[in-house]
């Protein structure tokens, strides 16, 4: 049954509902709750991963009796973890689940609306593009590219077909996000004069799968469809399950962690991308192969295009082998400070009354301020499962399939975030200072578009 004809068939049914919903003594949302399976939402899953088995899973539980959304199909190349998805999937939906061996047969399933999306961070603007084309909303885990060629056709292909899209940046669904951003959009907080962001973990199996790499096997799946548009090389079993830890597969710190701060800054701003940003960092202490960075410091000037001389500093540090700092995001204006650590809105740090008569100024001190939430901080363990952010941010996407209005992170915020991920391996892997090009959309470094 294609989306028109339910839709006709699920407004028919509340139109002639409407009736008699009193006699029965019913609210509207307890009958949306009792409606058949013509209301139903069908979803199948793409790449059953830890992401998805840790939080995908939960968050839609969690909103899925209500909403009428119902999993009945999994797709994953490796033989493996397609089983265990299906048997798992069969043991939360308590029905059967059909196991697909890779997309296509996936999509030939017609009664499917929607699929989740997690698989290879360089994977996300391809099997976006896939299930859209096929007439499929999708939940899309970031990052959502890691090159300017899948970025800007996973944006077009979304604009042109329509589909709700959400991105899994799930801070944007965050209650003390969301009072953040209308404090500093508000004008209350100021101009941003700076901002910190930090990630830290002291974890060296942070992204390594040895027992699983240990099981892989070239003939248990499908390498050349794993590698989609990448330069063809020999199977590999650690860039398989370990691609975070492998450019072209992976950006690795930026991709995985800074994708999620660096969506803050764009929402709270309203500026869609940096102007520039120069990196240092390295592989300094885990010496198992990885070709991306242990630590890395980015640092990204921001601010409009027309005016350079305005705008404000951000700086995103990151290691993984230290974990003192944890994970901060803090913003600065002259009047004081919103730390999204511990929720708060204070005047440290702003213009005092001596300093400001002392110019013939007045003294410019935010008030102490708690944001709306005190919801949980976001987790730095391997698992980040379960969350009370991830919940809400898959409650959002499942109301916007259902009444097609956009997500909370649409597919812009998920273009924006992927510029500055780019932005930021470009300039770590030639030591530039990068830039980005706005006719052609281009990332720069060195005068030249970056790629692999």
């Amino acid at each position: 049954m294609n989306n028109s004809r339910r839709d006709f068939i699920r407004k028919s049914a509340m139109t002639g509902a409407a009736t008699y919903l009193g006699t029965l003594g019913l609210s509207a949302k307890s009958y949306r709750n009792i409606l058949g399976s013509n209301d139903r939402v069908r979803v199948g899953v793409v790449g059953f991963s830890d992401r998805h088995r840790g939080a995908h899973i939960p968050s839609f539980l969690k909103s899925s009796k209500e909403l009428n959304f119902d999993i009945i199909a999994v797709s994953d190349i490796w033989k493996k973890r397609r089983e265990e998805g299906a048997a798992h999937l069969k043991a939360k939906m308590n029905h059967d689940i059909t196991a697909c061996r890779n997309n296509d047969e996936l999509y030939n399933i017609k009664e499917i609306d929607a699929v989740m999306i997690s698989t290879a961070d360089f994977q996300h603007a391809y099997h976006t593009i896939d299930a859209v084309r096929a007439g499929k909303d999708t939940y899309t885990e970031k990052p959502l590219a890691e090159t300017m060629e899948d970025n800007r056709a996973v944006l077009k292909a979304v604009k042109e077909t329509g589909r709700i899209v959400q991105i899994g940046s799930q801070r944007r669904s965050g209650a003390n996000y969301q009072a953040a951003a209308d404090f500093v959009q508000s004008g209350r907080f100021g101009p941003i004069v700076m901002v910190e962001l930090t990630w830290n973990v002291n974890q060296p199996g942070r992204w390594r799968r040895p027992s699983l790499v240990a099981q892989l096997k070239e003939e248990d799946t499908d390498w050349k469809r794993y590698l989609i548009n990448r330069p063809y090389e020999p199977f590999d079993a650690r860039k398989y399950l370990e691609f975070r830890l492998f450019w072209p597969y992976s950006s690795g710190i930026p991709g995985q962690w800074m994708s999620h701060q660096i969506d803050t800054v764009h929402w709270f701003s309203g500026l869609p991308h940096p102007r520039s940003v120069a990196v240092n960092g390295g592989n300094y202490v885990w010496k198992d192969g990885r070709k991306n960075a242990d630590t890395m410091t980015a640092v990204f000037d921001y601010g409009p295009l027309q005016d350079p001389t305005t705008g404000f500093q951000v700086t995103f540090t990151s290691r993984q082998t230290n974990a003192a700092g944890d994970v901060k995001e803090i913003y600065y204006s002259n009047g004081g400070s919103l730390n999204l650590d511990t929720n708060k809105i204070s005047p440290e740090g702003g213009l005092t009354a001596g300093y400001a008569k002392d110019m013939g100024m007045q003294a410019n001190l935010l008030p102490e301020m708690s944001l709306d939430s005190l919801s949980s901080k976001v987790s730095t363990e391997a698992n980040t499962g379960g969350d009370p952010l991830t919940e809400a941010h898959m409650r959002n996407w499942m109301e916007c399939v259902r009444s097609r209005k956009q997500p909370n992170a649409p597919i812009e915020a998920g273009y924006h975030h992927a510029i500055a991920v780019i932005m930021t391996n470009a300039a770590y892997r030639t030591g530039e200072k990068v830039t980005f090009d706005e006719g052609t959309q281009q990332v720069m470094a060195g005068g030249k578009p970056f790629t692999y």
